[in-house]
């Protein structure tokens, strides 16, 4: 049994390990076999010396490529970021257990239930890639049955319907014209997303190949649709001379700081509530700004607004039957929209459409 080499163990080293060795052998055990062992003890805690930040962006980045939303990941992030990293993240996941967990969620449980039980639920999912890679062991301290639904209140019994906050249709005129006074890409991403009721992700990924400019139809890939379907999108003539005055230096229409990725999916958000003073207000609102519109100020038919904000049609024979009919009488109400929101109202009016029979 090598005890290290002359130049490094001095020779009473040397005789004390040979000592340690020979006590081990009186007691029955192997000298070499224990030193093995306390080299894999060795070995097996510095492997769980892993924080829970560490983990969560392993895990984010190993699932990434089969999430079917590229925004996905940004939304992992940004929950973790805000909720689970200033109670866990600088701690090993092998060290977290209820009460931290806890720590995260019981601030926001019961004002911001829907967004607690995601935070929960990606806590979850960290710390069980965590024991498949030998991080940490026992039990998950952020399961939900049998385990924190002891702790917490079921969701449904707290939690209350999160509405995305919209503008009254009467009101988006004049914020229009502020948003058109405004400087940067940001602004023009904002009026491009309204004037078009699609949501963020779909607005800033936006690729100039995804553009027809002379047929005004912007035409979404299904891996970009929350539906997972292709979505075409007529465009008004105000959208049209918004792309027309963008500078292209690439693919992407509204391109980030970042080379080769898009916007940011905050940054209109920024613009809207800090630069603009409206907190009140979110992106995703306008969709519902536009369909009270539709609803209320248009004799357009629901399902051709329906179509328009993409949502998803179960009958699979309907849906192909609307796909082509519907895009003649949508370039109608989206032309019919652009038109509303450039002008300032005192009040909500009717805006006649002319839809042709189905």
């Amino acid at each position: 049994m090598g005890l290290g080499a002359l130049h490094t163990v001095s020779l009473a080293r040397a005789r004390e390990k040979a000592r340690e060795a020979r006590e081990l052998l009186v007691d029955g055990l192997d000298p070499l076999e224990a030193r093995s062992a306390e080299r894999r003890t060795a070995d097996s805690n510095a492997a769980r010396a892993v924080t829970f930040e560490v983990e969560a962006e392993t895990y984010i980045e190993a699932h990434r490529h089969g999430w079917k939303n590229a925004k996905h990941a940004d939304q992992w992030t940004n929950t973790l970021e805000t909720y689970a990293y200033p109670f866990i993240g600088k701690l090993l996941v092998s060290e977290i257990d209820t009460a931290l967990v806890m720590k995260c969620l019981q601030p926001i449980w019961t004002t911001k239930t829907e967004t607690a039980s995601r935070v929960r639920g990606r806590i979850e999912s960290v710390l069980d890639y965590a024991t498949a890679l030998k991080h940490r062991s026992g039990d998950n301290p952020a399961r939900w049955r049998g385990h924190l639904d002891n702790l917490l209140p079921k969701p449904t019994k707290v939690s209350k319907t999160e509405h995305h906050a919209a503008l009254p249709y009467a009101e988006i005129g004049a914020l229009m014209k502020l948003i058109r006074a405004e400087d940067g890409l940001s602004a023009r991403a904002l009026e491009f997303t309204v004037l078009t009721a699609t949501r963020t992700g779909e607005a800033i990924g936006a690729h100039w190949s995804e553009i027809d400019l002379e047929g005004a139809l912007w035409s979404v890939p299904a891996s970009r649709m929350k539906a997972g379907l292709p979505h075409r999108v007529p465009l008004s003539r105000r959208a049209l001379k918004l792309l027309e005055g963008l500078p292209r230096s690439g693919p992407l229409v509204f391109p980030g700081m970042r080379e080769g990725k898009p916007l940011s999916n905050m940054a209109m958000l920024v613009l809207l509530q800090k630069r603009m003073g409206r907190p009140d207000l979110t992106v995703h609102g306008f969709r519902s700004t536009f369909r009270d519109w539709a609803a209320e100020s248009t004799n357009i038919a629901n399902e051709v607004v329906e179509m328009a904000l993409a949502h998803k049609i179960e009958n699979p024979t309907e849906a192909a039957y609307r796909r082509g009919e519907l895009l003649e009488r949508r370039a109608k109400l989206m032309q019919a929209w652009a038109d509303y929101c450039g002008r300032v109202h005192t009040d909500a009016t009717v805006t006649p459409i002319r839809a042709k029979k189905a």
